[in-house]
């Protein structure tokens, strides 16, 4: 049995991440009798909002107030979590660049293990935890032995783990002060930049039809296109179609694109890098289409079709187009 489980859920304007659900989908896969705990950092009103949304979902939330947070960065959060943290706890945190960031020197910090990019739990045996992660760019999986008895910080891949519907709590919001100096960082919050909608705003659309380097050339572009018109879809992308100039800039899903929260992805020929999946929010229904069986995208995706795309897209559009004509919704059994 572990003896405490913590998840770092990041917030946006007092909304927190959706990867707080998921989390806490990954501590009990570990340890259901485990008390699990969520730490919010951040400044002001919008920390109270984000500790009242997650209470619903944990059994305690613990609020660290402190002026470094109010635009936190991995250096402030990871000198501040130690301090607040007990030994021996296992913390879970998102395997984003944040995550990244902040895990190994938290690790080092609480004297624990250090696992990145989970995708699985096999079990837990006494203070043995087996793990699923990924490695080589996601195209191999490696199973990990984690010894939890000095405590453990473990990253967790973004939409590997469904959020299902949470058991509703009515947590204890705990305001835990940590008494750290501030100290001057090397980074600081300048600004935030949105990225312009261009001609079409993939995050005003239920369906997306996202494409990759799978695509192959821009002159296949329009296959994609036809198909999205057909479901009411836009058509998005992953890095290397705008890398390439292929499509632009504000039709890039990702970490370092736009954040969409559709209610269906179909993800055609994307390999699906955790920098891409860390665009998805909401769970959304995910349908993978990928000529590579060993793709990482079908360990999240809900239906995997192992097929190249420039075949299969025409097809599967006049599918769409034979269930319109005959009146049948798109997706009705």
């Amino acid at each position: 049995m572990i003896p405490r489980i913590f998840a770092y859920v990041r917030h946006s304007n007092g909304i927190p991440d959706d990867m707080g659900v998921q989390l806490s989908v990954v501590a009990k896969k570990i340890d259901a009798s485990a008390p699990l705990t969520a730490i919010v950092t951040g400044f002001g009103p919008n920390l109270d909002r984000a500790c009242e949304a997650l209470r619903a979902i944990y059994q305690e939330v613990w609020k660290i107030p402190h002026p470094s947070f109010e635009h936190p960065t991995p250096e402030s959060v990871g000198r501040i979590l130690p301090a607040a943290l007990p030994q021996g706890s296992v913390v879970l945190l998102a395997h984003d660049h944040f995550g990244m960031d902040v895990g190994p020197g938290l690790s080092i910090k609480l004297n624990g293990a250090y696992v990145a990019d989970i995708v699985g739990v096999d079990q837990l045996q006494g203070s043995t935890l087996k793990l699923i992660c990924k490695e080589y760019g996601g195209q191999f999986n490696t199973h990990v032995a984690c010894d939890t008895s000095a405590g453990a910080v473990i990253t967790v891949r973004p939409g590997a783990f469904k959020a299902k519907e949470p058991v509703p709590f009515s947590g204890e919001i705990v305001n835990r002060v940590v008494d750290v100096p501030v100290t001057p960082s090397r980074r600081r919050y300048i600004g935030t930049i949105a990225a312009p909608a261009g001609d079409v705003d993939i995050t005003r659309f239920d369906i997306l039809v996202s494409i990759g380097r799978g695509i192959q050339k821009p002159d296949n572009i329009p296959i994609a296109e036809e198909l999205a018109k057909e479901l009411g879809a836009a058509v998005s992308c992953s890095r290397p179609v705008v890398d390439a100039k292929w499509l632009d800039k504000s039709r890039q899903v990702g970490s370092s694109g736009k954040t969409v929260k559709p209610k269906v992805y179909l993800a055609c020929g994307i390999s699906g890098q955790f920098q891409h999946l860390a665009g998805l929010k909401g769970s959304p229904f995910i349908i993978a289409i990928n000529k590579n069986r060993q793709a990482p995208i079908f360990q999240v995706a809900d239906i995997g079709v192992v097929a190249d795309i420039i075949e299969f897209l025409p097809e599967l559009t006049d599918k769409v187009r034979e269930f319109k004509a005959k009146r049948i919704p798109v997706g009705a059994r």
